[in-house]
């Protein structure tokens, strides 16, 4: 008698619903956490948290681990990416899906972005004669610096106007002769990569094939399951460098049900149902669950955009809504802020009267994350949602 296939079976079909569950497990957000692995290991997991500079609950690089771990004490999520006491680091920052937190392991697989940067003919900025190894030479006998240490990062007070010295720091880390040790005071720490790098690890050896290669598998292992635009936006790669690699990837072709487009998954992500405990948690927008657009829209049924950028008058959601997962789904959006020790829910969307529940749950765990004792909400877009809403956290507050 033989044994009946794991399900489902590569090379099959997927319905939306499993192809939906898959990927929270990839992610992270469905089945028992690996807490014992802590922030270090969900990096490695995930292969990429993205930074920004916006802080509203907590910048978002700390909010990535909260969302699957619960409330892990904001500086040893810090310290867990980058702790100048530790020997050997952990964590390194560059250009993946942005500007992001990558596990130390996989800098030689970024070799073909560090060629490519060196090879650009043109830049935004020009880099002054003799500066470049200036700034090499100080990180070199004064390092770890910032760029204000280094001589100053602008030349007036706009955004943009970089000084010579920030120009040449930057260039560097792009080329890979620098990397960013640690955020102090949110300004990147800029060291020499072979002070930073462990030796073995310190090389361009691997070719653009290679390279591509166990970026594409490794997108496909994060992602669960996803089509070629998903797993090349996960490091922001071009459609025809997934298309040469992804047949050696060790992804499997799948057909997902409602897609429409072809789709590749991990197949270790096929090898077993996918069961386990649903987090419910408010999610950061730039939440690598919901990096992509229309995949966020094409699993979840959810169109998400932050608008911190967009003018104030036509904002719909909020400055920094924050999409709110229970249950599987994006149910739907808190806009939060700080007052002192309480959290503001500035704008809050519902999808309906079910989501309350989850809404005041994602709020209290929030709150009590960033030590605000008290919740008050200011509006919600469906009136008649706002008194059980209310009532809900004010018994719970109690």
């Amino acid at each position: 008698m033989t044994s009946s296939p794991p399900h489902p079976t590569p090379h099959t079909n997927l319905s939306a619903d499993e192809a939906r569950r898959i990927a929270l497990r990839a992610q992270g957000f469905l089945g028992t956490p690996n807490r014992k692995a802590g922030t270090r290991g969900l990096l490695r997991h995930l292969g990429a948290v993205q930074l920004d500079t916006i802080s509203v609950l907590a910048r978002s690089h700390e909010l990535i681990p909260y969302a699957r771990l619960g409330a892990i004490p904001r500086k040893k999520i810090e310290d867990a990416y980058w702790n100048p006491a530790q020997p050997n680091p952990h964590a390194f920052e560059y250009w993946s899906h942005a500007a992001c937190i990558l596990p130390v392991e996989e800098w030689p697989h970024f070799a073909f972005r560090r060629r490519a940067y060196r090879s650009r003919p043109q830049w935004n900025h020009d880099l002054p004669p003799g500066v470049y190894d200036q700034v090499i030479e100080q990180l070199r006998t004064q390092g770890p610096l910032t760029a204000t240490e280094l001589g100053g990062a602008k030349r007036t007070s706009e955004w943009w106007d970089w000084s010579g010295t920030k120009v040449a720091v930057e260039r560097a880390l792009m080329y890979g002769e620098v990397v960013c040790v640690e955020r102090r005071g949110w300004k990147r720490v800029y060291d020499l990569a072979e002070r930073a790098i462990p030796a073995t690890l310190l090389h361009d050896e691997l070719n653009d094939a290679e390279c591509l290669r166990r970026l594409v598998g490794l997108a496909g292992q994060s992602l669960g399951v996803g089509t070629r635009a998903d797993i090349a936006d996960y490091h922001r790669l071009k459609a025809e460098q997934v298309d040469a690699v992804i047949a050696d990837s060790g992804l499997v072709p799948v057909t997902v049900e409602g897609w429409g487009k072809p789709a590749w998954a991990d197949p270790a992500a096929l090898e077993t149902p996918v069961r386990g405990r649903h987090r419910t948690t408010l999610l950061s927008p730039f939440d690598s669950l919901i990096w992509e657009r229309a995949r966020t829209e094409r699993i979840f049924g959810f169109t998400h955009r932050l608008e911190a950028y967009v003018p104030k008058p036509k904002r719909v959601h909020g400055y920094f809504a924050m999409p709110v997962l229970a249950g599987g789904h994006l149910v739907g959006r808190v806009d939060p802020a700080r007052e002192g020790n309480t959290l503001v829910a500035r704008q809050v969307t519902l999808n309906g009267p079910k989501a309350v529940p989850a809404v005041v749950q994602a709020l209290l765990e929030a709150a009590s994350w960033v030590n605000c004792t008290n919740v008050r909400v200011e509006r919600v877009d469906a009136p008649d949602l706002r008194a059980p809403l209310t009532r809900e956290l004010t018994q719970a507050l109690a």
